[in-house]
């Protein structure tokens, strides 16, 4: 691990991060995440005829929704005011693939806000599939990228 932990005070109390000194710079975060299920269940989701409705075009508005609630579920996160927001989720052997975009321009970083548009994306889709499939593993959330700032880019 490099540096310290910007979310502890020199007496390792939890505090919001004060980005008032940063530089404003445009950012992006990646974020993915899977949900592993059986053909049967893959199936349904690829024809559409799961009996809640519409698997992946419901969770890509939870994924959303959940991007712009981020601050409110986390609690030490900035709330940013986004200026992107993109879900693409897509049917492929296994299971349901969760890619989250986000962008804003800021003096903080949306990493947080793509996982929690993955996480509740994934979410969604267990609970849509959930009376047809209960073992269903949601895994692999994680920043694929990560730009802007003074830490530059990252990516897996």
């Amino acid at each position: 691990m490099t540096g310290k932990l910007t979310h502890f005070n020199d007496a390792g109390a939890a505090h919001m991060v004060d980005v008032s000194g940063k530089d404003m710079t445009a950012r992006i975060a990646v974020a993915q995440g899977f949900v592993r299920m059986n053909a049967a269940t893959l199936e349904l989701v690829r024809q559409g005829t799961a009996k809640k409705g519409d698997v992946l075009g419901t969770a890509r508005l939870a994924g959303i929704m959940a991007a712009k609630k981020c601050a409110d579920l986390i609690p030490l996160c900035h709330p940013l005011p986004l200026s992107h927001v993109s879900l693409d989720l897509h049917a492929q052997d296994g299971g349901v693939a969760v890619q989250a975009t986000c962008k804003t321009t800021g003096q903080t970083g949306v990493e947080m806000e793509a996982l929690t548009a993955v996480s509740v994306a994934c979410l969604t889709v267990y609970d849509m599939l959930k009376a047809v499939q209960k073992d269903m593993v949601i895994e692999g959330i994680q920043v694929a990228l990560k730009e802007g700032g003074k830490s530059g880019r990252y990516a897996l």
